[in-house]
């Protein structure tokens, strides 16, 4: 029932355009907040920090007054969205961590909605593993193979392996593509930021 209700608000709050205005809301309220102020003393941190950061950014590129301007709200607007995003990971969190606590304690009797709503989803997200099941083998071997192993240890990496092959896919998927502008457009990426020899037409 929460879920029913809270629908509408969720797709609101998910979309880019909300959550930008969001952002820029939070933005212009701290700065009008005075500056003896905990607010206040929170944008006057969020200023120094993007301009910390467009000055490293001037030491790779050439930024004039114009760009300036722009990559200071850019910068500004970034932090804040993921500061935003790390609050809401937190509360989303604690509020998993109380509803595992209610359900296993049976608090206000709601074990049985609980883990009814979570047997309703681990069954959407079985079904399609078992559609493409062999009819040869069992149903058992077959979840015990790929979905929960016998030795009770879930069937994928752990968290500490996929953060590493994500940064390394990522620092890969960069290091590509600033290769591939080097040799292959008129833009020296490389000779910009690590100061290669451009590329010859």
């Amino acid at each position: 029932m929460i879920k029913l209700i809270s629908a509408p608000i969720r797709s609101i709050v998910r979309f880019p355009l909300f959550q930008l205005a969001i952002v820029i809301g939070v933005i212009l309220w701290l700065q009008a907040a005075d500056d003896k102020s905990i607010f206040g003393e929170l944008f006057n941190g969020l200023d120094k920090l993007a301009d910390s950061t467009v000055q490293l950014v001037s030491t790779v590129f050439t930024i004039k007054s114009f760009t300036k301007a722009w990559l200071i709200s850019g910068f500004m607007i970034a932090f804040v969205y993921l500061a935003g995003l790390l609050i809401l990971s937190l509360v989303r969190l604690m509020i998993k961590n109380a509803i595992d606590f209610m359900g296993r304690s049976n608090f206000l009797y709601l074990r049985n909605a609980i883990a009814r709503e979570r047997g309703i989803e681990a069954y959407r997200a079985w079904l399609p593993l078992e559609r493409i099941r062999p009819t040869h083998i069992s149903q058992r071997n077959w979840e015990e193979t790929f979905a929960w192993p016998p030795n009770d240890r879930p069937p994928y990496p752990p968290l500490r392996h996929r953060i590493m092959r994500g940064i390394l896919s990522y620092a890969a998927l960069i290091v590509i593509t600033a290769l591939l502008l080097q040799f292959l457009t008129p833009l020296p990426v490389l000779t910009w930021t690590l100061g290669w020899p451009a590329a010859k037409s």
